[in-house]
């Protein structure tokens, strides 16, 4: 009886639609009693039970309606832990309620360092099975004090993994990066003594990354390729051989010479428990973005994991890099990039490329440029068993292009959808999770872009102080970042040009105040003059 009573509980709000399905029932009721007790029936009588009777009907419908979608929305209230707000719930939410979210895709992501982060910070939305197979690669590459002195693994990577897929990923980020600046702990980060203490209570690192899990609250785990001590050496085209990681790009770029193979030293890494075993379960694997030769290929060359994901059932992705890397990949384009992972694994390690428009601002590939890197050509023709998706994947952060976590995600999960549609599996409670999180996700992205589009225009109004009430027009829109970025240029140019002149001025007129005749200008007084008109 006490449970029976909670449900009219005043937080449970389910006492307004009971009461409005009592009171549809008294008007239906009511307007059949009307028409039974009448002896003669005038038209405007009949309109008056009718309206009575169809408001009755109606009221008992919107009551049921409303009363079910509450008793849903109860539910999740009740039963879903990870909502943090739960004082406005909407029956939506039942997409997120933990035991659907944990019946999405397996899905795996093998690589390192930013590439590999961006696509787990966007995948990490739509299933809580991911697993990051991650690069351990820093062997003798000039440990660290904490290192040396707590006795670790290179987890770089690793850390930067474990923070991606960190329900809170703000605060651990934060956290783990956090570098001690005083006492004996000096030049120590947090992370360094989280593993250290981790590796201590569970006794081997392997048991420490992936009991972080529970730890952190992570949503999926983090697993390092191999923890056997391995070096990446690089063959170069000419034959050198290159036995440091962080000295590939810097060695390949004085030798005017390419990479021509990767080598793991020793080559019989083992991988590490969990790693084979996570492949062969993926409904999908991805492969990449990062760098080529030291993030991407160096864990398929780890003993067995080439081989599991090739006679894996899975999808397997490989996410093509927007823009070369200096000293690895110059003048690469995609297919050079998958010729690449071919050479060194075989064919049937990749069934799906994905690849950037490479619609990006002219002004920021310049930036690039002078670094000496470049947009990867599009040349998909010269390649053949794989299938190619041209998806807009880019975005500018803090002046860099990224790919974006979010778009990543999304081309992702559409081609799951597609290979589960393919499959007749429409009614499958994976493909209505997955769908309907994609369209949502779709539909608060083109509100978010709508409403940063707004914010550009209203700063750029302040800033010019002019307000036009004529809207703008499409190509103004489109070039509105190339335009502001040419304005910018412009500017710099100007300023250059003013203080050039000024500084010779200076100096000429130092050398020449005791041997310039009075009658006679300086010829840097006369070139001066003549840039000001200019």
């Amino acid at each position: 009886m006490k449970g029976f009573m909670q449900w009219f509980k005043s937080s449970n709000k389910m006492k307004r639609w009971i009461f409005l399905v009592l009171i549809g029932i008294l008007l239906a009721c009511y307007g059949l009693a009307e028409i039974l007790v009448m002896k003669e029936i005038s038209f405007q009588e009949v309109g008056k039970v009718v309206i009575i009777f169809v408001l009755g009907f109606i009221s008992i419908v919107l009551g049921l309606i409303f009363l079910n979608k509450r008793t849903l929305e109860v539910l999740i209230e009740s039963t879903d832990d990870r909502m943090e707000n739960k004082n406005n719930v909407n029956v939506k939410s039942l997409i997120f309620n933990k035991t659907v979210y944990d019946q999405g895709p397996n899905i795996v992501v093998i690589g390192g360092g930013t590439g590999l982060n961006t696509v787990l910070a966007g995948i990490k939305n739509y299933t809580s099975n991911v697993t990051a197979i991650v690069t351990v690669s820093d062997y003798g590459e000039g440990a660290t004090n904490a290192r040396k002195e707590l006795e670790l693994l290179p987890l770089g990577d690793i850390k930067d993994s474990v923070v991606s897929l960190a329900s809170r990923e703000e605060e651990i980020n934060k956290l783990f990066n956090y570098e001690f600046t005083k006492g004996k702990l000096k030049g120590f980060s947090f992370s360094d003594i989280y593993f250290s203490a981790m590796k201590e209570i569970n006794g081997n690192f392997e048991d420490a990354i992936i009991k972080s899990n529970e730890v952190i609250n992570m949503i999926g785990k983090v697993i390092p390729v191999t923890l056997d001590e391995m070096k990446i050496v690089a063959e170069l085209a000419n034959g050198y051989m290159v036995e440091e990681k962080s000295r590939i790009p810097e060695v390949v770029s004085e030798k005017i010479t390419k990479i021509n193979r990767i080598l793991l030293n020793p080559s019989n890494c083992r991988p590490t428990l969990g790693v084979i075993e996570a492949i062969k379960k993926a409904d999908c694997i991805i492969i990449g973005p990062g760098s080529l030769y030291t993030n991407v290929i160096p864990n398929l060359l780890v003993n067995g994991v080439a081989k599991a994901i090739k006679q894996s059932s899975a999808i397997k992705v490989y996410v093509s890099n927007i823009m070369t890397e200096p000293g690895q990949t110059d003048n690469y384009s995609v297919a050079d990039h998958l010729k690449a992972i071919v050479e060194h694994c075989g064919n049937g390690i990749v069934d799906y490329c994905i690849y950037d428009t490479g619609e990006i601002i002219p002004e920021f590939i310049k930036k690039y440029n002078l670094e000496g890197q470049d947009l990867v050509e599009q040349d998909i023709e010269k390649v053949k068993g794989i299938r190619f998706l041209q998806r807009n994947l880019s975005m500018i952060a803090n002046d860099h292009i990224r790919h974006d976590p979010n778009l990543v995600a999304s081309s992702i999960i559409e081609l799951i959808c597609d290979d589960l549609k393919y499959q007749d599996k429409q009614n499958d409670p994976q493909y209505l999770m997955l769908n309907t999180k994609l369209r949502e996700e779709k539909r608060i992205n083109k509100i978010k872009k709508s409403m940063e589009k707004k914010e550009k225009r209203k700063k750029e109004e302040k800033g010019k102080h002019i307000v036009d009430k004529r809207g703008k027009s499409k190509f103004s829109n489109k070039y509105s970042d190339r335009i502001a970025s040419i304005r910018e240029a412009d500017e710099k140019a100007k300023l250059k040009m003013q203080k050039e002149p000024i500084k010779k001025q200076k100096k000429t007129t130092k050398k020449k105040t005791q041997t310039t005749p009075k009658n006679v200008k300086p010829k840097s007084a006369r070139g001066l003059k003549k840039n000001k008109e200019g």
